[in-house]
């Protein structure tokens, strides 16, 4: 009989749900929806919600696919994994009911609750014991509700993230992690606990926390209600779940000192592990628990994030007719145009406040637009330019708070898919470039698996992950790169 292992990946762009064979490490099935973006609502300027119930119909509808293909038989499926965008809030009522859209990631309305906490708050308790100003992150966005919704507040019983959610829908029991918490900044890095200092600025009681769990081990059982929504046998265990950055950093077994991962989806990130909790002063990049941390062995997560990445592409996309050209034949487009895009400068900021800009709306720009030499390939290829510079802003950052920025991991997928945003970002970052061929879901799988106890450890659970590429930084085309980052870096400092 087979072991299948369930991943689930919950975007703010798709679903995605993959079937992994445990003994073999390969993927059985696989399907993600909506095939295109999933609607992000603004009620105002600056806000970013959804409704997860839309998460909960995706992954209905993906598992109920996934288990039709891989004509899955009872008993064969024994964990289940959940990864999730970050730094949402979900609240819910004493009948578990929903009651507000949920404030995702890229929402920036409590950008100025975070500012004047950091500075009320402390900023050496909250860069020593947070590792992090509370920013734009799931604390201050929970003030952000206290305050200018009362009502709803009062009916609160617990906040989750949004794989939280995703774990009460399976499991009917509210529970989150160590990660989960830390990525809120609810967490004290040296007391290994719930910060009281913060809870106590915000006036938040510690119950509207749900109980942490480590990210591997039981997490509950699949529901009888659960079971029957999605076609699955009720009893099937919850074994995983992390952030999507976490995540993906343990899809691609970055575990260790020194080790990086990279995506370039809706967000763009860079990922790095330290056994050292290093923040920076400024909070631009930010340091959170990371899915194999233990107080006596620590591991944490340095996140670089750039919020307008594919999501320009994806606007670019629009711009050209939609389905008028495919996102391989915009690349294509583009390298017809050389290094540099012939003076075109794109910043990428336009998908509410940047971290790294220290958490200021500075907004998308076309700079140094000429009309009589620049067309659409122009466009393409400096928005592509625009999105690696944005990303070598954040590594420069990164380098100062000593990270070994040498080797970065990713999955083949997503604008890594384009081959000149991969040269741009091995020549603009001077660093090689791992590409493999796994992505979020298949990394819950794999944690599900060792969460299960099926995979003794990571060394077990990754045996099956196959790397595809190796890129390396070219002398005259990182020489060229510096250049196209210089001329970025003066148009941005026009702009913010």
């Amino acid at each position: 009989m087979r072991r299948l292992l369930i991943g689930y990946d919950v975007g703010s762009s798709s679903v995605k749900t993959t079937l992994l064979d445990a003994d073999s490490g390969k993927v059985v099935a696989s399907e993600g929806l909506p095939k295109e973006e999933m609607i992000i609502d603004a009620p105002q300027p600056d806000m970013a919600e959804q409704d997860p119930a839309l998460w909960w119909k995706y992954i209905q509808a993906t598992t109920q696919e996934v288990l039709r293909k891989a004509e899955v038989k009872s008993g064969e499926l024994k964990g289940i994994g959940v990864s999730y965008q970050m730094h949402g809030l979900v609240l819910v009522d004493k009948n578990f009911s929903v009651i507000r859209p949920a404030i995702i990631w890229c929402d920036s309305r409590a950008v100025e609750i975070g500012r004047k906490a950091f500075g009320e708050i402390g900023e050496d308790y909250c860069l020593k014991h947070l590792l992090n100003s509370p920013g734009n992150f799931t604390a201050s966005k929970l003030k952000w509700v206290k305050e200018n919704e009362p009502e709803t507040y009062s009916k609160i019983h617990k906040i989750m993230l949004p794989g939280d959610f995703i774990a009460m829908k399976l499991t009917n029991e509210i529970l989150t992690s160590e990660t989960g918490l830390s990525e809120g900044v609810f967490w004290d890095f040296i007391d290994n606990d719930v910060s009281g200092r913060l809870l106590d600025h915000f006036g938040f009681d510690k119950s509207l926390l749900p109980q942490a769990v480590a990210s591997f081990g039981n997490q509950g059982k699949v529901s009888e209600a659960a079971a029957k929504e999605l076609g699955l046998e009720p009893g099937i265990p919850v074994t995983y779940r992390a952030g999507d950055q976490p995540n993906n950093a343990f899809s691609l077994n970055v575990l260790e000192e020194g080790e990086l991962a990279t995506t370039a989806g809706t967000s763009g990130t860079v990922y790095g592990v330290s056994s050292r909790p290093v923040f920076d002063p400024h909070s631009r990049v930010n340091t959170f628990v990371h899915v194999n941390h233990r107080s006596d062995d620590p591991r944490y997560g340095v996140l670089l994030c750039v919020n307008g990445t594919g999501i320009l592409n994806s606007w670019l996309k629009k711009l050209l007719g939609g389905n008028r050209y495919s996102y391989e034949q915009m690349n294509h487009l583009a390298a017809e145009v050389p290094i540099g895009s012939e003076g075109l400068s794109f910043i990428p900021f336009g998908n509410g406040a940047e971290r790294i800009m220290q958490n200021k709306q500075v907004g998308a720009h076309l700079s140094r637009l000429n009309l009589l030499k620049h067309d659409h390939r122009h466009v393409l290829r400096a928005g592509q330019e625009g999105i690696v510079s944005a990303l070598t802003y954040g590594f420069q950052i990164m380098k100062d708070m000593g990270l070994n920025l040498k080797t970065v991991k990713a999955g083949k997928a997503n604008m890594f898919l384009s081959p000149l945003f991969r040269e741009a970002f091995v020549n603009m970052n001077e660093v090689s470039l791992e590409l493999y061929d796994t992505d979020g879901a298949q990394g819950a799988a794999r944690g599900a698996g060792i969460g299960a106890g099926i995979y003794a450890g990571a060394t077990e659970a990754f045996e099956g992950l196959e790397r595809i590429q190796v890129l390396d930084p070219e002398t005259e085309k990182m020489k060229a790169y510096r250049d196209v980052y210089q001329q970025w870096e003066n148009s941005l400092n026009k702009v913010r």
